[in-house]
């Protein structure tokens, strides 16, 4: 992973941000909290995060709410130290309500790779168990699951 640092290509930032998805994915918020800087500053829909300990309670709460939490996330641009992704992840609350979540992150790193910004713009869609996509078990998506683009969302 130390070759994931900034300079990115459009190669170590696809890797940047499949290894994102996969830290998401686990929904382990003390693991995920890792790879942001120790004074990391969020803004996560109207809510604002700063440093690792607000992020893991933010997971936490999130994780608690956002119940069988899938996610996908998808590179859409890099520049030298910031990558720009959009995501899609299905949950459902505690009712059996289900939602396919979808958002746009700007990231910004550090020269170690970590990241110190991380911007995020999302929208619930309700969604009927039936159309759900992601049905794979959780934790990591599997290599040959579709991503977002062959998803036709």
């Amino acid at each position: 992973m130390s070759s994931l640092v900034p300079p990115f290509t459009l190669e170590t930032a696809t890797r940047k941000v499949r290894l994102a998805e996969d830290g998401w994915n686990s929904r382990n918020p003390e693991r995920v909290s890792l790879v942001y800087t120790p004074d990391s500053r969020w803004r996560n829909r109207a809510e604002f995060v700063n440093g690792r300990a607000e992020i893991v309670a933010f997971l936490t709460r999130k994780w608690a709410k956002e119940l069988d939490y899938r996610l996908i996330k998808e590179i859409w641009a890099v520049t030298d130290d910031r990558i720009a992704v959009r995501f899609a992840y299905e949950w459902h609350d505690d009712s059996g309500n289900w939602f396919r979540s979808y958002g746009n992150e700007n990231w910004e790193f550090d020269a170690a790779g970590l990241m110190q910004r991380r911007f995020a713009c999302i929208n619930d869609l309700p969604i009927r168990e039936s159309e759900r996509k992601y049905h794979w078990p959780l934790g990591r998506r599997p290599d040959d699951h579709p991503g977002l683009t062959e998803l036709g969302l």
